[in-house]
C-alpha cells in the first residue's frame, strides 16, 4: 500500500481514535456502575457520545501534533468520575475499573482485525472502499495497542497504577498513590527524552506483530 499524506492519515485515523478513547472513558464508567459508584452515570458520562469524553488538547490536538510528527500516537480523553467510596469493596473495585479502559482497547484492537481481515477475504463486496477501510482497520489496530500498553503502565494516573495500587497495603498504596500530580510531568519527561518509545515499542510492535500475522 503506498504512502499516505497527512490529510488522509488524519481522515483515516479520526474514527479510530475517537472510539478508542470514548470506548475507553466509558468502560471505566461502565463498570463502575456495576461495580456500585453511579457518578459517571449521574455525570452523563456514561455514554458512547464522544462529544462527553473529548478534551480538547488529549483528544484532538496532541494525536494531531503525534501524526505530524510520524511518531507514536497516543492521547486521552476527559477521565470518567470515579467515586471509590461508592464502590461495594473499593480497594479490589477500582483495579477493576482500571483494567475496563485497556480491556476495551484490547477488544477494539480484536474487532478492527476482524475488519482487517474481512476486506482482504472479501475485497470484491467493499469494492473501491477496500483500500481506506483497510488502512482505517490497520489504523484502528494500532491505535488501540497503543493506548492499551500504554495505560498500562504503572505511573499515576494511568491506569495500571490503580491495578498496583490495590495489590499494596495501605500504607504503601497511600505513598505511591502521592506520586499522581506529577504523573503527567513524569509522563512528558519520559516522552522528550525517548525513554517512553523505549519502553513501549517492544510489546506494542510484538502485538501489532502478532495480531497482523493472523489478518494477513
Amino acid at each position: 500500500m503506498s504512502k499516505l499524506t497527512f490529510i488522509q492519515t488524519v481522515a483515516i485515523s479520526a474514527i479510530p481514535i475517537i472510539f478508542a478513547i470514548t470506548l475507553h472513558e466509558a468502560a471505566h464508567g461502565l463498570i463502575a456502575s456495576r461495580l456500585g459508584d453511579q457518578t459517571a452515570r449521574l455525570s452523563g458520562r456514561l455514554t458512547l457520545n464522544p462529544i462527553k469524553h473529548i478534551d480538547p488538547l488529549g483528544t484532538v490536538v496532541l494525536p494531531l501534533v503525534m501524526l505530524a510528527l510520524g511518531g507514536i500516537i497516543f492521547g486521552w480523553a476527559k477521565p470518567v468520575p470515579v467515586d471509590w467510596r461508592n464502590l461495594r469493596n473499593p480497594k479490589r473495585d477500582m483495579a477493576w475499573v482500571a483494567a475496563a479502559g485497556p480491556a476495551a482497547n484490547f477488544i477494539m484492537m480484536l474487532v478492527w482485525a476482524v475488519l482487517a481481515k474481512l476486506v482482504l477475504n472479501y475485497e470484491e463486496v467493499f469494492q473501491g472502499f477496500s483500500t481506506p477501510m483497510l488502512y482505517m482497520a490497520r489504523a484502528g489496530v494500532t491505535i488501540n495497542i497503543v493506548l492499551m500498553v500504554l495505560n498500562l503502565l504503572p505511573i499515576p494516573p494511568l491506569d495500571g497504577s490503580r491495578v498496583v495500587s490495590s495489590l499494596l497495603p495501605a500504607r504503601l498504596a497511600i505513598k505511591y498513590n502521592q506520586i499522581e500530580p506529577y504523573g503527567l510531568i513524569i509522563i512528558l519527561l519520559l516522552f522528550v527524552t525517548g525513554i517512553l518509545g523505549r519502553i513501549l515499542w517492544p510489546p506494542i510492535a510484538a502485538i501489532y506483530n502478532i495480531v497482523m500475522s493472523l489478518i494477513v
